[in-house]
């Protein structure tokens, strides 16, 4: 599957149906409405990503602090950045897809069902992280003794 194509669609479909959304709710509740209606969810959008944003970040360093890796908070934040892209574009259709990244449960949801596909090597240009050869529970790699 090549990511370019899939790119170029949405590059071309996103506006249109943006434009065609904003005018049939244009239609319905006139054009004042619509721009207040654009402006406000873009403004209550920055705010909700601010807020979770600040809130990821302080998971990120809770887990620095008791030394873990912050993984899923990582991917969060990269789904926060998302969100707030989505939300500062102007229409109501990519306002649903930014407020739905907003989500906690849908958004882990959205990266639990992301990584599986890369771990699984679905993702264009992604290997496998293990073969089927192998238990689920055996990984591979090299070491050595520091007290030799």
């Amino acid at each position: 599957m090549r990511i370019f194509p899939l790119l170029l669609a949405a590059f071309l479909l996103v506006p249109l149906v943006e434009i065609y959304v904003l005018l049939k709710v244009g239609g319905a509740i006139g054009a004042g409405w619509t721009i207040f209606l654009v402006v406000f969810t873009a403004v209550l959008g920055a705010f909700l990503v601010r807020a979770q944003g600040f809130s990821t970040y302080l998971r990120v360093q809770q887990s620095i602090q008791r030394q873990q890796m912050p993984a899923m908070e990582l991917l969060e934040g990269l789904v926060l950045l998302v969100a707030g892209a989505l939300l500062l574009t102007p229409g109501f259709v990519t306002d649903a897809l930014g407020f739905a990244c907003l989500t906690p449960p849908l958004r882990r949801r959205v990266i639990g069902h992301a990584l599986r596909h890369w771990v699984s090597g679905d993702l264009p240009g992604a290997t496998p992280a293990r073969s089927s050869s192998h238990d689920k529970r055996t990984m591979d790699g090299e070491f050595r003794r520091l007290d030799d």
